[in-house]
């Protein structure tokens, strides 16, 4: 509690300090409103006003002020969107719920690639691997995008696109520190060379944390459980000519922390640590009326678990290939279309089981045609076949009209399927059943968009109606064997509502309220609820430029309750309920000169004692502080 104090008090010199005078000028974030350009939601750029998806953007604006922040922490401020363990260790597994949808069913995509963790048990992939430095914007797509996307895209995609060199070659130097002893080291550099773009980033964050089980009744005194991610990313652009552009990247993390051994259980020695390479190439033609597209990528992913010297290592490899062509056919109709293929492999061993060895593959085409009438009406009509190596064929489309009035008024409705494909533990295992069927989904989704203040007020609520067949679970296969089968259906219904004001020139105002309804039921009709998915949210944010060179914000959430279960020593399910809870965050950034950026951050101002997993802690009142220091 001392350390805790001491944080505070130098958090709130640093807010003495920010209040004084200063002469650098600090960007403003700009309302939400219909202009917004947009990529994701089309495969092309393209206004809020012409699309009919909720599409919702984290800018550089927004994520210039959250350097002390985890991409975790940046993305459950986004209505509809609840990220399981955010206030647990760094070294947890972050799970991303949208829309009430369970993990694995939420696309995550870095520069137009999906990305998936072949070495795991589903093959979702770790959002927490990401460092937010890296990071220039973020697209979130809700609803059924499989058409456009493939598998996962159930409930929607997470777009997160890295900085790329812009203008004058600049390095810069980030450093954070504060508590539960956790600091942040970050050298960049980013900038043009003649036709050459270059972003480079290298960093180190380490944590000593604290006990990621919780103490049960009677216990006491669990091992503080550490944590440390060293990540490097380098972007490299080449213009070859006037139309012919080139971009290559490369990203390596390795990651390592203390583990514990479940909900209310200490462990001595159990480590974990995680090493992932992704590779790629890519490219840009222009063809005139449109352009065409292609990427190739590898990513490798190792992990290696050591419970006192019983050893799990577990590694996965992804290949991926797409070519795609965006094209206007006539001066209303806009055709997108491609192929992809995917190959996913793993080798998996542990002391309690037969080695792993297993791959499969997935080729896809897609067609979408988007039209735009200039009268207000535009439409999207795609569809999408796939052939997986194991489970043959399967199709899905997107029909998604909308109607602008005034270019300020926009009405939508979207009918979309989509898919999830089982991963490669849950075909090939000990536990694997090579008759699995992929989770397959419809969602109806209908709403509207108004700029009622044009740059001073969005108003903003849809509705959505998603139902989930042949959900995964885990079963009986025979009389003597258990393992994954399709079994439920998930059925969820819900809305979200958002407000973006700006009274005056220098403060922001945002706000949202998010209700999901939803339930798994197995075909003896026996009705699940959704575990650790909340029914209900509410949050605001307001951001205030005090003066040219000092800004503040304020963010509020409001999570409900909801219902856990965890295993106990014997390996009973034990059911838990999770108390509501409210989390109140402040930053504030001061710039004495253009190059030099000071900020402190405080989160759970109220110091809420709240759960987000039955058996495991959360982080009480913590603060972090810091600089960054531009180098030209």
């Amino acid at each position: 509690m001392k350390t805790k104090k001491n944080y505070v008090a130098a958090g709130l010199g640093l807010a003495q300090l920010v209040l004084l005078s200063g002469n650098a000028l600090a960007q403003q974030e700009p309302v939400r409103n219909l202009n917004e350009v947009v990529v994701t939601a089309t495969r092309s750029s393209k206004k809020q006003s012409e699309i009919g998806k909720v599409v919702r953007v984290i800018s550089a604006e927004t994520l210039s002020r959250s350097q002390g922040r985890s991409l975790p922490e940046v993305l459950n401020q986004v209505a509809g969107l609840t990220i399981g363990g955010n206030g647990n260790t760094p070294g947890d597994i972050k799970s991303v719920y949208l829309r009430g949808a369970a993990p694995g069913n939420t696309l995550i995509l870095v520069d137009g690639i999906p990305m998936n963790d072949a070495s795991g048990i589903t093959g979702e992939y770790d959002i927490s691997a990401i460092p937010v430095h890296q990071v220039e914007r973020i697209e979130i797509v809700k609803g059924g995008n499989s058409t456009l996307y493939g598998s996962d895209a159930v409930a929607g995609v997470i777009s997160i696109i890295t900085k790329k060199g812009a203008g004058k070659l600049t390095a810069s130097v980030l450093a954070t520190g504060g508590s539960y002893e956790t600091y942040k080291q970050v050298l960049g550099l980013n900038g043009n060379i003649s036709q050459t773009s270059i972003s480079f980033t290298a960093s180190n964050l380490s944590s000593e944390n604290f006990s990621t089980a919780a103490p049960g009744a009677g216990e006491t005194n669990f091992d503080k459980d550490e944590f440390t991610q060293r990540s490097v990313n380098l972007n490299l652009g080449q213009q070859v000519s006037e139309r012919l552009s080139l971009r290559a990247h490369i990203q390596a993390n390795g990651n390592a922390a203390g583990l514990d051994n479940g909900a209310f259980a200490d462990a001595y020695d159990y480590t974990y640590q995680k090493n992932s390479v992704i590779a790629g190439l890519g490219g840009k033609l222009n063809l005139g009326k449109g352009e065409f597209n292609f990427n190739m990528t590898h990513n490798a992913v190792k992990n290696l678990f050591d419970n006192q010297g019983s050893i799990t290592d577990n590694r996965g490899q992804i290949s991926q290939a797409e070519a795609g062509i965006n094209y206007a056919l006539t001066s209303f109709l806009e055709l997108t279309s491609g192929l992809s293929y995917k190959r996913s492999a793993t080798e998996q061993e542990n002391p309690f089981s037969a080695p792993l060895f297993a791959d499969n593959n997935i080729k896809s085409i897609f067609t979408s045609f988007f039209l735009k009438t200039g009268s207000g009406f535009n439409a999207e009509l795609g569809g999408r076949v796939n052939d997986h190596s194991e489970f043959g064929e399967n199709f899905t489309y997107t029909i998604n009209p909308s109607y602008v009035i005034r270019d300020r008024y926009k009405l939508f409705v979207n009918i979309s399927s989509a898919y999830h494909v089982p991963s490669l533990y849950q075909l090939f295992s000990e536990y694997g059943n090579l008759d699995l069927k992929p989770e397959t989904s419809r969602t109806y989704e209908a709403g509207f968009d108004f700029d009622l203040l044009p740059q001073k007020l969005n108003v903003n609520l849809s509705y959505f109606d998603r139902k989930i067949s042949d959900v995964i679970d885990f079963g009986q296969l025979s009389a003597t064997r258990f393992g994954y089968i399709n079994q439920n259906e998930q059925n969820d219904k819900g809305f979200e509502t958002e407000i973006s004001y700006k009274p005056a020139d220098k403060l922001t105002i945002d706000a949202f309220y998010a209700y999901v309804n939803g339930e798994m039921t197995s075909p003896a009709g026996t009705a699940f609820n959704l575990y650790r998915r909340p029914k209900n949210t509410f949050g605001a944010t307001a951001g205030l430029t005090i003066s040219k060179s000092v800004l503040m914000s304020m963010s509020y959430k409001f999570t409900s309750s909801r219902e856990d279960y965890y295993f106990d020593a014997s390996f009973n399910q034990v059911s838990a309920d999770l108390e509501s809870y409210n989390m109140l965050d402040a930053y504030i950034q001061y710039q004495p000169v253009s190059k030099l950026t000071l900020f402190a951050d405080v989160k759970n101002l109220l110091d809420e004692n709240y759960r987000e997993f039955e058996g495991y802690n959360t982080k009480g009142l913590n603060f972090n502080t810091g600089f960054r220091w531009e180098i030209r």
